[in-house]
């Protein structure tokens, strides 16, 4: 009996370490929680915005790379409009589409932030990773803005720096 039961024991700890946390920390609930029709409003701007992103950075040579969590900030810098972002792509060094976060248009309040967590465990973007954004705004708002915040502490040591995209459409 004794036996019997440490073997079930053993059997669902080992299910435990086998399971898969899903590469961000922001779950896909957040995203339709924010989703919105956008079909009838036919008088917004279009834009586009390239942010890159560092899930890893070199160390010491080429051959030692160091991982970095991103915390990728989507921003609507507008005090009065509501603001749309209809894609955000996330893009490995090599420029093959990792994922994407929402396939529908997200609405971001005036002054209001929402968040893309890239754990230091996902690799997956290597050390020029990055992301297009595209997204509409009424016409005389603010452009969004998108920037990322790169860090990692090991002891007593930590590295941060941070980026911001550019508008290319």
């Amino acid at each position: 009996m004794k036996r019997n039961l440490l073997i079930i024991v053993l059997f669902f700890s080992l299910l435990a370490c086998n399971e898969q946390k899903p590469m961000s920390s922001i779950h896909p609930e957040n995203w339709s929680k924010r989703a919105i029709d956008i079909s009838k409003k036919d008088s917004l701007e279009s834009g586009q915005s390239y942010l890159s992103i560092y899930s890893q950075i070199y160390s010491i040579s080429e051959k030692k790379t160091h991982n970095l969590t991103a915390m990728v900030s989507l921003r609507n810098t507008s005090t009065e409009d509501t603001i749309y972002i209809e894609k955000a792509n996330y893009y490995d060094t090599h420029g093959k589409l990792v994922r994407t976060y929402f396939d529908h248009t997200i609405f971001l309040a005036p002054l209001e932030t929402a968040e893309i967590i890239i754990d230091e465990v996902d690799t997956t973007g290597g050390t020029g990773s990055n992301f297009i954004f595209d997204w509409k705004i009424p016409h005389n708002c603010s452009e969004p803005l998108f920037d990322g915040v790169m860090n990692s502490t090991v002891g007593q040591q930590g590295l941060s720096f941070t980026t911001q995209a550019v508008r290319i459409k």
